[in-house]
């Protein structure tokens, strides 16, 4: 039987959804849910606040390794840009680039293993800064040069996020299952929803310059046209040893099935260890000091990353067997009743679930943050594909790629990951999310169809 706290996880949820259509923030939302919640649980409001830090202290206590990781290879990142091995890591794509249809792979690709490994944005500042340039020069339009970027690294690479399993993982959680299993049909939908997209904004592409080729690149050149760095031995040395270490991390992983957290405690090791050597390399006597200043740069986009989901997860949170933490023991499992109790009132079957679960994937991308709707993505699915017989982590893995699809930089112009890419490229950020929707809903369309077909 549905409970008062049952029906006020409702109405929040709801409330979640509406404010992020509305293009409204949802923090406060949920933290003013949690409160109630835990207010009328207990019947106590000193109670009721405790449970509202319990909520973010299990919220942040949940994805902090994900936060780690990603400011770890960020500090890293900013210290081979000091000594400009960035731009040397990628010369040895430039070669590639000689045409519109080469330079539009190229690009892609290179993006696609930077963000991998980097994270979009930070690799956005990577590849685009370096490789934009060269592009636009070889005669690929600028619109779609940032199109390249967008649907490599924010979408396919981002939704599928193999290597450093952010978004799979907090899916996992959410949805009580083991994250190996929503990595590997994450991984199948990402890809899936990528090579649809992609396929698409090539056509695009081709179309454009058969109107009016090359047209747009004049003018470029000029505005992007900027001394390389990093032409030192140093410089050469770490753009070269750096690909190699990686390279040779991923092999060690696949070999030896290393996953999940143990994978990302292998890279953000290794990530350390590079970030120890070239700030020493590079500092000397003064990397003691400056080391910090990569590390607190690393901590600060991180946060400025998590911070907002950190309470919304904590929230979701309160759905699944966290309530325990967050409520006390014998706590309900609000979002799980929730879904039994409408799995035996509608007729709801895989088809619903999965196009449901990508849809309302896509609405929570609509604050601009990919990872804020996961937790609840991986809640429903939780709650909802249990019941019906659908294969829960495959239905978390729709969830997921709808929203980091949307949220993480391809469709919602607001995003930081997609702002960042228009101002590299130079375009408008709104027609960028505009150029973006068609081949990425088609992806997400296709993408949803074999995740139902293999649920």
């Amino acid at each position: 039987m549905l409970t008062l706290c049952h029906w006020i996880y409702i109405l929040v949820v709801l409330a979640v959804i509406l404010a992020m259509i509305l293009r409204r923030d949802v923090v406060m939302i949920c933290l003013i849910g949690t409160f109630l919640i835990g207010f009328i649980y207990t019947g106590s409001i000193i109670t009721g606040l405790q449970a509202l830090f319990h909520s973010l202290m299990t919220g942040g206590t949940e994805i902090f390794d994900v936060m780690l990781i990603i400011a770890i290879m960020v500090a890293m990142l900013k210290s081979l840009e000091v000594m400009g091995a960035d731009k040397i890591m990628l010369s040895p794509v430039r070669r590639f680039m000689t045409t519109p249809t080469t330079t539009f792979f190229t690009l892609g690709l290179a993006m696609y293993v930077a963000a991998l490994f980097f994270w979009p944005t930070p690799a956005t500042a990577l590849v685009g800064a370096v490789l934009i340039p060269v592009a636009i020069e070889a005669g690929l339009p600028a619109m779609y040069a940032a199109m390249a970027v967008n649907i490599f690294g924010h979408g396919m690479g981002l939704s599928g996020d193999l290597v450093l399993q952010g978004a799979p993982q907090l899916a996992a959680k959410s949805a009580g299952v083991d994250v190996a299993l929503v990595l590997t049909k994450g991984a199948l939908l990402s890809i899936i929803s990528g090579v649809v997209a992609i396929i698409i904004a090539y056509i695009m592409m081709r179309k454009s310059l058969g109107k009016n080729p090359l047209v747009t690149n004049k003018g470029n050149k000029a505005q992007y046209a900027k001394a390389d760095k990093g032409e030192n031995p140093l410089a050469r040395a770490f753009g070269r040893i750096v690909p190699f270490i990686l390279l040779v991390v991923i092999v060690i992983m696949v070999v030896n099935k290393i996953k999940g957290g143990d994978a990302t405690a292998l890279l953000g090791g290794i990530g350390g260890a590079i970030l120890i050597a070239a700030t020493i390399a590079v500092e000397k006597n003064k990397s003691l000091e400056r080391i910090v200043d990569h590390l607190r740069e690393g901590f600060t986009f991180a946060i400025k990353i998590f911070a907002p989901v950190i309470p919304i997860a904590g929230f979701f949170f309160l759905g699944g067997s966290e309530s325990a933490m967050i409520l006390g023991e014998g706590a309900p499992q609000l979002l799980f009743d929730i879904g039994e109790t409408v799995a035996r009132i509608l007729p709801l079957n895989k088809i619903a679930l999965g196009f449901g679960n990508m849809i309302i994937g896509v609405i929570t991308g609509l604050d601009g943050s990919g990872f804020s709707g996961i937790p609840l993505v991986g809640g429903l699915a939780r709650a909802l594909g249990g019941p019906v017989g659908a294969h829960v982590p495959t239905l978390a893995a729709i969830g997921q790629v709808g929203a980091v699809w949307s949220g993480g930089g391809t469709i919602v112009a607001w995003c930081f990951g997609l702002a960042a890419t228009a101002g590299v490229a130079g375009v408008s950020p709104l027609e960028l999310a505009r150029k973006n929707f068609i081949p990425v809903m088609a992806g997400l369309v296709v993408a949803t169809i074999v995740g139902i077909i293999i649920m």
